[in-house]
This record gives structure tokens, sequence and C-alpha cells, in this order.
């Protein structure tokens, strides 16, 4: 399974409803959100409201990546704000498993994410009990960032960590996706691919989505 989730981090902040309609309507799969709060990342996004509002304007899953301090205190708010998959970072949360429980107790896919300084051991325990990890191949805070090229060893990594579980988490990968790349980090191993400017700066969202599934497909 191999999923494009368009992250409206790139999306015209004015008219988030209408993006996220039109990715749905190109062919997306998930829409990916990221919440920033300013602290954990020198940025800030938004929150559980403005994501209840936009629930409203798509049927796709909605993948709220939390880049936030202290994620325990706000995974019932985005569960019911929501949120399909909630995605917490391993170096943010001061107990893993707990909150992981705590997101699926809400009903909620549970993911988690590692920064690229972040070794892949933070996770080894935890993997089996997850539905998604997230490798970021960019410092997060930032859309339009250069993805690192050393990151596809990582991914190349995780892909035989997973394949060696019974229960196997989807690995996403976010941070510089685009039509060069694409192929190479689908080769490496990842599900997801999280794509912000590639997407939303395009003329056709349609032509530009088939074009990364071709891309992503063809390894």
């Amino acid at each position: 399974m191999k999923l494009i989730a368009p992250s409206i981090l790139s999306a015209e902040g004015g008219r988030l409803a209408e993006e996220i309609s039109a990715v749905e309507k190109a062919d997306a799969d998930w829409i990916h959100i990221d919440v920033m709060d300013g602290h954990f990342v020198p940025n800030i996004t938004i929150g559980p409201a403005i994501i209840s509002s936009l629930r409203k304007s798509s049927k796709l899953p909605f993948d709220v990546h939390l880049m936030i301090e202290n994620p325990e205190n706000y995974i019932e708010a985005f569960a019911a704000a929501g949120a399909d998959i909630i995605t917490i970072h391993v170096e943010a949360a001061h107990n893993l498993h707990r909150t992981i429980e705590l997101i699926k107790k809400c009903g909620k896919k549970a993911g988690v994410s590692l920064n690229p300084a972040t070794p892949l051991t933070q996770v080894e325990e935890i993997l089996p009990n997850i539905y998604l990890l997230l490798i970021m191949t960019v410092n997060p805070g930032f859309g339009g960032q250069q993805f690192i090229e050393k990151s596809l060893g990582k991914i190349c990594k995780t892909r035989k960590m997973i394949d060696a579980l019974a229960n196997k988490p989807l690995l996403e990968v976010d941070g510089g996706v685009n039509l060069r790349n694409i192929k190479s980090i689908s080769s490496a191993g990842a599900d997801v691919f999280v794509t912000g400017a590639t997407v939303f700066s395009s003329s056709d969202y349609a032509k530009t989505i088939a074009e990364m599934k071709v891309a992503m497909s063809n390894i």
C-alpha cells in the first residue's frame, strides 16, 4: 500500500477547506495536518477548533502530526476534533507508551515520529504497538525544506525493522518529498508520502498527484 498525504502546511491559509476538497478530488489518500506550538518547533500553526471546522470539508483520513510539547495533554481534544491518526514525537512525549494507549483509548490510530537526528533505538520497543511510524526527513517546523539525503539509509533500516515484526506499522516519510526523489524514497521502503509544496504549488493537483503515484509505484 502506497499513499499520498498532502500537507496543508503548504496550502493557501485562507482557503484551507477549498484546498482540502481540491486534493481529495485530485485522488489524495490522506490529509496531513501539522500542528505546531512554537515551543517544540519554531512555528505556530492550527489547533483543534480549526481541525474540527475542516473536518466538514473531507471524508479522507485526517493524519494529524503533533509537533508540540506535552502532547499527552491534548490528545482528547484532537481526537474530538476529528483526527483519525494522531502522531506524537518521541522527543516530546514524557511517557510514550501511556500516550499511545491514550490515543487508542480515544478510538484513534496511534503514530510516533522521529526527528532526523533521533536514532531508531528510541522506538524499537514501541513499534509493535503503533499504527504508523513517521520518519522526518527535514528538521520540523517549516514547509518547503530540502530532503536530507542521508535519511534514505534510515528509511531502509526502518523498513527492515518493521518487516521483522508480526504487526507491521505503516512507514511514513515527511520532509522534502517531491517528484525527483519519491521513487528513491519508495524504493527505500516508505508506505506513506507526505508532500506539501510539490502539490500545493503546482497548477494541477490531480496531474501532480498522479505523477507521484506512478513514480512511487515504479520501483
